[in-house]
Parts: structure tokens; C-alpha cells; sequence
């Protein structure tokens, strides 16, 4: 089984203002404001079996990016397994584009977690 995060952002953050230099006994500080210096979105799979984890970054995530992500899948999991992917309830793999692919690719096979679970 595969339990994929298939949309988690990265975000490149700094702190707008320094925190005021440590003293002993006291916890560091920092400012509750911050610059964004862009974002990045990681698709990732881990298979629970052996530990391997499939991931990659890309600009975006919409359909596209899912479906490349999935044909990565694909090409690394042995053709003899079945794939099973643990997903959140995002809507881009509910598009009528992945519905077609995964149609076509009857290994792959899709639990949903619950809305709004963590």
C-alpha cells in the first residue's frame, strides 16, 4: 500500500524582523509576521512494505502534475502490484482527466480519507 501526500506546500518563509538575542533561562522569540520567498508542491509516496519513498517537487499542483506524479508511481512500482493510494479529499484527483487515466490503469485503486481529517 501506497500512502501518498500528493499536495503538501512547501513555503519559503523569513521572519520580518530578527528575534532579540537568547538569555539564559529564556525561550528564543520571533516575530508572528513573515515574507514569503515562493512556494513549491510535494508529491510524495511512501510504500508501508518496504520504506520507499517516491517524491518530487513541482511549481504547481493541478491534474498535470498529479497525473505525471502518478505515472512516476507507475514505472517504479512493479507491474505485478497493486497500488493503492491513501488521498485526502482534494479535487484534483477527482478531475474528469485523472478519472479517465485511472480508468485505463485499473491497478491503481483510490481510499479517500474522511472530509476534513487530518
Amino acid at each position: 500500500m501506497l500512502c501518498v501526500d500528493e499536495k503538501s506546500q512547501i513555503q519559503a518563509l523569513d521572519r520580518t524582523q530578527p528575534g532579540l538575542p537568547l538569555e539564559k533561562g529564556c525561550a528564543a522569540t520571533m516575530t508572528h509576521d513573515y515574507k514569503l520567498h515562493g512556494t513549491t508542491t510535494l508529491f510524495a509516496s511512501l510504500d508501508v512494505k518496504s520504506g520507499q519513498v517516491i517524491g518530487e517537487c513541482l511549481p504547481r499542483h493541478r491534474a498535470k502534475e498529479f497525473l505525471k506524479f502518478l505515472r512516476r508511481i507507475g514505472r517504479t512500482v512493479p507491474k505485478s502490484r497493486d497500488i493503492h493510494l491513501v488521498l485526502d479529499n482534494y479535487a484534483t484527483q477527482k478531475t474528469p482527466e485523472v478519472r479517465a487515466w485511472l480508468e485505463k490503469h485499473p491497478r491503481f485503486r483510490l481510499h479517500f480519507t474522511p472530509t476534513s481529517a487530518s
